[in-house]
């Protein structure tokens, strides 16, 4: 719900309370049963039914908007016939006498709510119009706090600018040259009106005409024949050769272009960008004047149209009063905003005056009978609807358009014409390339292709065969079986050893079972005793114990036994990578995702809607808003009234546009009963309640909605 909206349906409410009095609480009515009889039948006929319809079709609950369109109120009001046509004649005395008091407050009743919708209308229409002219105002600073952004707007514009200057030179020229044509045929100097040049125009073609009438007599043809000699003479004198035409043009082009290169001194002074930074600083002050215009309109419409104070005891003639004040003022600021050279103290002082001096007054047109009010009222609303507010519109997207920043035609037609250029060459590069061209969107398929397998579908694989305890998805450095084969082996190496040699095994000639599956579990521990005993004696002297000895067996045997150890810290590894196998597996996932997601946020921002940009840039431009917002009351003049520090009416206008850009943005962002918060806060910040209120409520609105409004994105 916007900020028109909600002044809508406040201001219908309070039409409601005070103009639905004089239909329910009339003492006559309570007292006197015949009276209670009148007035229903009053209320229940035809007419009265159509007035209360059309009431109910102007209610703003029934609006699913924030108010009807200017083409409804017009048709509402036609429908109801008080807004009858200018050439139509008016109601008789009689008629307006024999009028029922009912079905004047009944009038009454519509042309208020019709006056609510049109208050709304308005308001929008303001609130439209100034809104975009900052986003302009801001290309205007940019272009001026920069040279590049300066030199490109020059380079931009250049070819308006020499256009307009053409076309000057031109037409200055050529009503140069005319004035020389008629000074040389007909002797009329440059002081001499154009109807003596016409006049001896006149004169020459009847002179020719006479002079070639066939029907005088021989000597009257003779004399015929001289007068035509005699005018091609003079014809032949008066209009010279068509070159020395164009040559007597060309010098006067000339003297125009020197002419106008001295008058314009700037040019001569400033250099090209300089003019253009000129133009556009031109251009950034009207615009901030037709915006400061617009938001004190929109102040003075907020602040004092249709202001019925805060108490329900308003007396019944007095909002009455109220309403006509309140249709004058509208057309006033409609009529004064576009007066772009006027103060703001003037704007208001001329608004205020014409108010005031208003003829279509009650106050002033006396003689208006009170019966005829609601349908003078409604006539004027139906000529600020019809013609006031369309005229309006018209004006300030002309002063807008003309002001604002270049079109897309300007901004963007030097790349269009570096692209026309270039296109030929393009258009023989692409020829030329077009096989390889193809050969790069094919490996560019299958890149994609490849990478979306090999780095996306197989890892997610991976992790689901992981999840699932696959036998075949697990990691390992070494084979299952082969760290039992290498300790079998061992084993079984050690035992025969002991076999064979007993006396460096257990120091006996014989070796029992239970000494043997000692042996057999020493092994599977680590433990190979015997065959160190052997080595350690071996080695005393190694060439006997390697010839006739068991040194050779002995090594060979702690060869596998290194080799078993090897085979367990591998082992080892394996349980570590196994209980991380999940970890690892995402971690190869990773990549193939987080470039996946990239391209895909990348490719919907590029050629999705700009729903998506314009999210993106709410937090930034937010920040904007409440920076504005700050800087409006800071700078805010205020009026001493009734000891509250009140904010001026243009103050007022700029906050509300403002605001109403701030509601905009955290639509959907709040939850609900956040947002019903934040409404009510803006709404302490938009309404004057004084200086220190609105302070206090922007500062409440920073730290309480701080999380939210850093959502806007």
């Amino acid at each position: 719900m916007s900020i028109v909206a909600d002044q809508v349906r406040r201001l219908d409410a309070r039409i409601d309370r005070v103009s639905l009095v004089p239909l329910t609480t009339t003492p006559q009515v309570q007292e006197h049963d015949a009276e209670v009889s009148a007035a229903a039948a009053a209320l229940s006929s035809p007419r009265v039914k159509e007035l209360l319809s059309i009431v109910r079709a102007l209610s703003s609950g029934s609006v699913s908007g924030a108010h009807l369109s200017s083409a409804r109120i017009q048709h509402l009001l036609e429908r109801s016939g008080l807004a009858r046509d200018e050439d139509q004649l008016p109601p008789t005395l009689e008629a307006l006498d024999a009028k029922n008091p009912y079905e004047t407050d009944v009038e009454w009743m519509l042309v208020a709510k019709a006056t609510v919708q049109t208050y709304g209308l308005l308001m929008n229409t303001l609130l439209d119009r100034a809104i975009p002219l900052s986003d302009d105002i801001w290309y205007w600073d940019e272009v001026l706090s920069s040279y590049p952004y300066s030199l490109l707007y020059t380079v931009q514009t250049s070819p308006l600018r020499m256009w307009r200057w053409s076309r000057e030179v031109l037409v200055e020229s050529v009503e140069r040259f005319q004035r020389l044509y008629r000074e040389e045929i007909f002797g009329v100097t440059s002081e001499t009106g154009e109807e003596e040049a016409e006049g001896s125009e006149l004169e020459v073609g009847e002179m020719v005409s006479h002079s070639v009438d066939g029907r005088s007599s021989r000597r009257g043809s003779i004399g015929s024949t001289r007068t035509r000699r005699t005018a091609e003479g003079r014809r032949g004198s008066i209009y010279p050769s068509l070159s020395r035409h164009w040559r007597t043009f060309y010098s006067i082009v000339q003297q125009s272009v020197t002419e106008r290169s001295i008058i314009d001194i700037q040019h001569r002074i400033l250099s090209r960008v300089d003019i253009g930074r000129s133009e556009a600083r031109r251009k950034q002050k009207q615009l901030r004047r037709l915006r400061e215009m617009t938001a004190t309109g929109l102040g003075v419409l907020l602040d004092e149209g249709l202001n019925f104070g805060v108490s329900d005891a308003t007396p019944r003639d007095e909002w009455k009063g109220i309403l006509e004040r309140s249709v004058a003022l509208m057309d006033m600021i409609l009529q004064s905003v576009l007066y772009l050279d006027l103060s703001v103290s003037e704007f208001e002082e001329r608004v205020f005056a014409g108010v005031v001096e208003d003829p279509e007054l009650s106050v002033q047109a006396e003689e208006a009978h009170p019966a005829e009010r609601p349908a003078v009222l409604a006539r004027r609303l139906f000529r600020l609807l019809q013609k006031g507010l369309p005229s309006h519109e018209t004006a300030v997207e002309e002063l807008a358009r003309e002001n604002g920043r270049p079109s897309r035609l300007v901004r963007y037609w030097l790349p269009a014409v570096a692209l026309l250029v270039s296109s030929s060459t393009i258009l023989r590069l692409l020829v030329n390339k077009q096989q390889d061209i193809i050969d790069w969107i094919v490996d560019l398929g299958a890149t994609v292709r490849d990478f979306w397998l090999n780095w996306v579908v197989d890892p997610v694989r991976k992790v689901i065969g992981t999840i699932r305890h696959d036998a075949n998805s697990e990691i390992a450095i070494m084979s299952r079986d082969s760290l039992q084969a290498d300790r079998d082996s061992l084993e079984r190496m050690v035992v025969e050893f002991a076999l064979d040699n007993p006396n460096l095994a257990v120091g006996n000639s014989s070796i029992t079972e239970q000494q043997i599956a000692e042996i057999r579990s020493k092994v599977k521990e680590g433990d190979v005793t015997p065959v160190l005993r052997a080595y350690e004696k071996d080695i005393r002297r190694p060439i006997v114990g390697a010839v006739k000895g068991d040194l050779v067996r002995s090594l060979l045997i702690q060869v596998q036994k290194t080799k078993v150890d090897l085979e367990v810290a591998i082992s080892g590894i394996d349980a570590l990578l196994k209980s991380q196998e999940l970890l690892f597996g995402f971690v190869g996932l990773a990549p193939g995702v987080l470039v996946t997601i990239g391209i895909i946020q990348y490719l919907r921002t590029l050629f999705g809607s700009r729903r998506g940009l314009r999210q993106g840039q709410r937090v930034r431009r937010s920040v904007r808003v409440l920076r504005r917002i700050d800087r409006i009351l800071s700078e805010a003049t205020t009026t001493s009234s009734q000891n509250n520090n009140i904010i001026s009416y243009r103050d007022h206008g700029l906050l509300v546009c403002e605001v109403h850009v701030l509601r905009k943005l955290a639509h959907g962002v709040l939850p609900g009963d956040v947002e019903k918060e934040f409404l009510e806060d803006l709404d302490d910040l938009a309404n004057p309640k004084g200086l220190q209120v609105q302070i206090r409520a922007l500062e409440r609105i920073r730290w309480a909605y701080a999380e939210w409004l850093s959502r806007m994105k």
